[in-house]
């Protein structure tokens, strides 16, 4: 079956967030073609042409139900795709293959002049450097916690002396194993005496500790927004979501506003927001990730974000 302007959703097969918004956009009648780019070759087909015709791409992407002619693509909701890593092949076939797969799907993909992205791929992977986070935040006003990004254990053993409490986070989530464990990077506490040598390896991130009461998380999805105040008494509410109690929380009209121009200056149209509330009743810039997860907070309080998703692709490059 051909689908006229429909969505493409890009996402690894088990995917519940993606499967809050695909049944909002059926439930509207909007065409839904899923798939993703781990499936090349089996479940997944890309036929694309240049130069052949006057639209600057023809083609299609094809699953085994879903047909999605690339010219009529309405938007694209890039959620969390799986590259192949093709490990039947030898370590040099299976280098190149995947290349030509995010060149080649990918390429085909990024050509697309017409869909709204939520989000680009690329703006994500721009939008993904906490650095550069951090000196845009306080560019548009925000109140940024002491950080330090170094491999020179002097300088990190000197920061976190200086700031009394510090704590240490990574600078970007990378899932591996320690002896067949699983490993996440929290935002845990540390101090001056902990730090040695072995950091000179590779930067690490170090940042003044925020006395804080709760945190926020605030969704942005295009002209809508949805803060969440979560209490939990955790440095990092992460830890433990059977503890977490949440909020609706009203933002400061410029609060809102500097978030929003936030969004523009990357070239996104969703982000999730951490910000954290001092005794005071002052915000704190922590962290925007361009593509986090959101489902279980529909769920816990009935707020429309998949809605609000369905919404965003429905309108697409009208926006």
């Amino acid at each position: 079956m051909t689908e006229k302007r429909p969505v493409l959703v890009a996402t690894e097969s088990d995917d519940i967030t993606a499967d809050m918004v695909i049944t909002e956009l059926n439930r509207r009648d909007v065409p839904v073609v899923r798939f993703n780019p781990a499936d090349i070759g089996e479940d997944l087909t890309v036929s694309a042409r240049f130069g052949t015709c006057p639209a600057p791409v023809a083609g299609q992407v094809r699953t085994p139900s879903r047909t999605a002619d690339l010219a009529l693509v309405r938007s694209v909701y890039w959620r969390r795709p799986e590259w192949p890593t093709f490990s039947h092949l030898s370590p040099d076939d299976s280098r190149f293959a995947a290349a030509q797969v995010r060149y080649g799907l990918g390429g085909t993909l990024y050509a697309l002049d017409g869909p709204l992205w939520v989000n680009h791929p690329l703006r994500i992977a721009a939008a993904d450097y906490k650095p550069a986070q951090l000196a845009l935040a306080q560019q548009l006003g925000f109140t940024v916690p002491p950080t330090v990004v170094t491999n020179d254990p002097d300088e990190a053993r000197e920061f976190v002396r200086a700031r009394g409490e510090a704590i240490f986070k990574t600078l970007r989530w990378t899932p591996y194993t320690r002896d067949g464990v699983p490993v996440t990077g929290w935002a845990d506490p540390v101090t001056a005496d902990e730090i040695d040598d072995s950091i000179r390896v590779a930067p690490h991130l170090f940042q003044a500790l925020v006395d804080k009461v709760a945190d926020l998380r605030v969704l942005i999805v295009g002209r809508h927004t949805f803060a969440l105040r979560i209490e939990s008494g955790l440095l990092d509410w992460r830890k433990d979501y059977s503890v977490l109690t949440y909020t609706v929380e009203h933002l400061p009209t410029q609060v809102e506003k500097a978030l929003r121009v936030y969004l523009d200056r990357l070239g996104l149209v969703s982000g999730s927001f951490d910000l954290a509330v001092d005794r005071a009743g002052d915000y704190w810039w922590l962290e925007l990730n361009p593509n986090g997860q959101w489902g279980w907070l529909e769920t816990e309080t009935g707020l429309p974000m998949s809605a609000a998703f369905a919404d965003l692709l429905m309108q697409g490059d009208s926006q």
